[in-house]
């Protein structure tokens, strides 16, 4: 069970990768984004919520086996971001280059309320929440992004 946990929570092992682990894994959600574009919108936000469930057990639990609070290569949570952050986004290379960038930029200074969830919630819940939080802040500059410029 522990490598169950270790693989999602790490996104395939992606979170192992040298410097970056939350960079690799948004590439990961980026790759699953390509993979699930197709999906009717219901069927893509199912996904997300259940991968946010299984991504709430699994960083829970591969935080405890790695006896670590919120460690680098737990990476689920960059995936659902990224998910989040590419819902009723069409696929060019444009969308998901700024998808990316916008996700990177509000998962790593964590403006409020993304550093609010950081701070006050822990464990499995934790790790997941300011993910989608900065994945919402980055789905609406993206879609007021390609609303008024593109």
């Amino acid at each position: 069970m522990h490598t169950l946990i270790m693989i999602i929570a790490t996104g395939f092992y992606s979170g192992y990768l040298p410097k970056a682990p939350g960079t690799w894994g948004s590439l990961v959600g980026l790759l699953l984004f390509f993979l699930l574009h197709t999906l009717s919108l219901p069927v893509y936000l199912a996904v997300v919520a259940g991968l946010f469930f299984v991504g709430f057990f699994a960083a829970g639990g591969a935080e405890k086996i790695l006896d670590s609070k919120d460690p680098g290569i737990i990476v689920i949570d960059e995936i659902v971001g990224m998910l989040i952050t590419m819902i009723a986004v069409p696929v060019t290379p444009l969308t998901m280059a700024l998808g990316f960038i916008l996700f990177r930029i509000f998962d790593v200074f964590k403006p409020f309320p993304v550093n609010f969830f950081d701070q006050r919630f822990h464990g499995g819940l934790g790790i997941m929440l300011d993910d989608v939080v900065a994945g919402i802040y980055s789905l609406v500059i993206l879609q007021l992004l390609l609303y008024f410029v593109f």
